[in-house]
């Protein structure tokens, strides 16, 4: 748990600490010389001196120390705002995404984009304006090619920085955001599909593979099986925790099961479906990925496709054979309805029907 400073302007300055209870922290700030409880404001008072700020650094060594830069902590001691690091600052950004209940993708995203934009900026944390954040996203967007996607995510990864960790609310974060891109999914046909399960010679990668199309995974949510979520008798899949921290069923087809036994056969897995290098742990993401990578290249796939493609193909060809759109968002797990239709754009059930003025204008 990271210890806050706050600084309380008045006639007589002093700095608020708050941290979560434990005997050891009431110890350790007991130590520190001026100190008092404020029973108003429930927080320990230390005074605005440098003497005792660095004696709260010292006595804290070991936590996490967040310092709210509207202390002005640069003119007390340039040298303090750089106690608290840049490790020791993506540490706390990393138990705020935690405790907020930030999905491990979405974390390590956010650290990420917190990371390089520190990295660039490179100054003091409460030296950083409005302007340094809106020349690094013009940077990503301009300079980089950054899509919009990323651009967004990183403009929300700072501002979850400051508001949440560094605790800066005086800095105006209302920063437009980029434009939501509209690209469509890229799909495999029929043919394709069968071409790339056909490719691969390994039982557990082609299980992999076709479980993945059959239902319509996620990359993250095939590698996440057990042997307890494939129900046999009902012919169903259930998918715990996917996107959005929901639990799901999905499709167990019936050639997917037949893949899926000859696999449990040969391997003999225990408690995850498909297993990584340690039997203790499930197979990565990474690894799915390159075997998928390496099974278009053995069936001469030439389209810019990955594994996600699979779950676009599968809703895409569910469309095309009449599936009700419902039916295909409650398969996939889609909250909003909006992001299944889009499926509707790269069907050709509708769009083969419709015939080229060119071929009716040119008989020859």
């Amino acid at each position: 748990m990271a210890i806050y400073l706050n600084c309380q302007k008045g006639n007589k300055q002093q700095l608020f600490v708050t941290f979560r209870y434990s005997e050891e922290r009431v110890k350790t700030i007991k130590s520190i010389n001026g100190r008092a409880w404020n029973a108003e404001k429930r927080c320990w008072v230390i005074p605005y001196t440098n003497e005792a700020i660095n004696d709260l650094l010292k006595a804290f060594s070991k936590e996490r120390v967040v310092i709210d830069p509207s202390i002005g902590i640069t003119e007390l001691n340039k040298n303090l705002s750089r106690e608290l690091s840049m490790p020791k600052l993506l540490l706390s950004m990393e138990e705020e995404l935690i405790l907020k209940g930030y999905s491990h993708k979405t974390k390590k995203a956010y650290l990420g984009h917190a990371r390089r934009f520190l990295e660039v900026i490179d100054k003091e944390y409460s030296l950083i304006t409005i302007e340094d954040i809106r020349q690094y996203i013009v940077t990503l967007l301009d300079y980089k090619k950054k899509s919009h996607a990323y651009v967004s995510q990183a403009l929300s990864s700072i501002k979850f920085l400051f508001n949440n960790v560094l605790r800066i609310k005086s800095l105006d974060l209302d920063l437009p955001r980029p434009k939501k891109e509209h690209k469509l999914p890229s799909v495999l046909s029929q043919g394709e599909v069968i071409r790339i399960f056909e490719s691969v010679c390994n039982i557990k990668h082609k299980a992999i593979l076709v479980l993945t199309y059959s239902a319509g995974l996620r990359v993250s949510e095939v590698v996440s099986l057990t042997i307890d979520d494939i129900d046999q008798e009902r012919k169903l899949i259930r998918i715990k925790q996917g996107k959005g921290k929901k639990d799901r069923y999905s499709l167990l087809s019936a050639k997917a099961l037949q893949v899926l036994k000859e696999y449990v056969v040969s391997y003999k897995p225990h408690k995850w479906l498909f297993s990584g290098d340690k039997p203790d742990e499930h197979i990565s993401e990474r690894s799915v990925q390159t075997i998928f990578k390496k099974a278009i290249l053995k069936a001469q796939i030439k389209k810019d496709v990955s594994v996600h493609s699979l779950r676009h193909s599968f809703a895409t060809h569910l469309l095309e054979a009449g599936t009700d759109l419902r039916y295909i968002q409650e398969l996939l797990g889609h909250k909003n309805s909006k992001t299944t239709e889009i499926y509707t754009h790269v069907s050709n059930k509708d769009l083969a029907k419709i015939r080229s003025p060119l071929d009716i204008i040119w008989n020859g």
